[in-house]
C-alpha cells in the first residue's frame, strides 16, 4: 500500500493521489524509496500462523516440544490486486461453495481431503490442485521468516528465569520485520489469527509490551518508527483473509525445514511440503548472502 507521509500530505491538494499504482512493481525491485514519488511510502501487513503451542509444562511431550511462528510480509496494495483474487480463483475452479459462505484454506483440512475440500479425494484433482497451488506459491511477491523455538531446551536452560515461549518468538519475529521495514523505508503492522478469548488478549499484551518496551536488541522507538499501529491486529479464519491463509499454508512445511535443519525431525519431510520448501528458499528474508528469514531457538 502507498501513503504518504505527514509532510508530504501537507504539500498536496486535498483530492491528490498517485498518478500511478506502483505497489506490485516495487515489491520485487529493491528498495522501494528508489523509486517513489517524493513523500509516498510503502505500507506492509505481516501476516502470522502458529505451529505449536506455548504452554512450557508440554515441552517433554514430543508433540508438543516445539513452537513456532511463521510471519508473511506482503504489500497490502498487492493483497488487494493480486493474492486474494488469485485466491479466491484457485478455490472456485477447484471447490463447490456459496460466496455467502466463503471457503477458507486451511492446511491440515487440504492434506486430509476433508470437507469442504472432499473433492482432492479424486487423485487427478488433487494433483491440478497442487500444481497450480505450487504455481501461485512461487509467483506469489512475499517475504517469508519463521522462528522456531525448541521449548525443551529453554526450559532446561533456563531453570529459574525463563521467556514466555510465544513472547519470545514472537519478540524475534517483530525484530525480523523492523529490520526488514527499515531496508525498505517503509511501514506495516502485523496481523495474527485469533485463538479466542484469553488467547487473543495474551497475543495483544505480548505485541503491545514490545511495541512500549522494545526488546534487547531494538528500542521501542525503532519499533514505534515503522510499525503503524500499537495494536496487533486479531483476526478469526472465518474473515477469509488471504494473508492469514497463505501463512497457513506454509507454516508447517518452514517449521519442518528448520527442525529437519538441526536434525530435530524424526519424520521424513513429505514429497508435496518439500516441494514448498524449495520454493520458500527464494521466499525468506536476506540480504548480501545472509538469511534472515529462519531463526532456530
Amino acid at each position: 500500500m502507498l501513503r504518504l507521509r505527514p509532510s508530504a500530505r501537507l504539500a498536496l491538494n486535498h483530492d491528490a493521489t498517485p498518478a500511478i499504482n506502483f505497489s506490485r512493481f516495487l515489491f520485487s525491485h529493491g528498495n522501494p524509496s528508489d523509486y517513489l514519488p517524493s513523500g509516498w511510502i510503502m505500507k506492509y501487513r505481516m501476516y502470522i500462523d502458529e505451529v505449536g503451542n506455548p504452554d512450557l509444562n508440554s515441552s517433554d511431550n514430543p508433540l508438543h516440544r516445539f513452537l513456532s511462528l511463521t510471519g508473511v510480509v506482503i504489500d497490502l496494495d498487492y493483497v488487494r490486486e493480486k493474492l486474494f483474487p488469485d485466491m479466491e480463483g484457485l478455490k472456485l475452479k477447484f471447490f463447490n461453495y456459496h460466496p455467502d459462505e466463503p471457503l477458507v484454506f486451511h492446511r491440515k483440512e487440504l492434506v486430509n481431503a476433508k470437507w469442504p475440500f472432499n473433492a482432492l479425494r479424486n487423485e487427478e484433482t488433487k494433483n491440478a490442485f497442487d500444481r497450480d497451488l505450487l504455481g501461485f506459491l512461487k509467483e506469489w511477491d512475499c517475504i517469508v521468516v519463521t522462528v522456531c523455538l525448541d521449548k525443551k531446551s529453554h526450559k532446561e536452560t533456563y531453570q529459574v528465569w525463563r521467556y514466555d515461549p510465544y513472547h519470545y518468538c514472537l519478540a524475534i519475529l517483530l525484530e525480523r520485520f523492523n529490520y526488514f521495514l527499515t531496508r525498505k523505508n517503509a511501514e506495516g503492522d502485523v496481523m495474527a489469527e485469533s485463538r479466542g478469548g484469553k488467547e487473543d488478549k495474551r497475543l495483544k499484551a505480548s505485541f503491545h509490551k514490545l511495541w512500549n518496551e522494545g526488546t534487547q536488541f531494538v528500542l521501542p522507538e525503532r519499533f514505534q518508527e515503522v510499525f503503524t499501529s500499537k495494536q496487533l491486529k486479531v483476526k478469526p479464519k472465518a474473515n477469509n483473509i488471504s494473508g492469514l491463509q497463505l501463512a497457513d499454508l506454509i507454516a508447517h512445511p518452514s517449521r519442518n525445514e528448520i527442525l529437519h535443519d538441526n536434525n530435530l525431525l524424526e519424520r521424513p519431510i513429505a514429497p508435496f511440503a518439500n516441494r514448498i520448501i524449495k520454493i520458500l528458499q527464494e521466499k525468506y528474508d536476506q540480504q548480501g548472502g545472509r538469511i534472515y528469514g529462519k531463526k532456530f531457538l
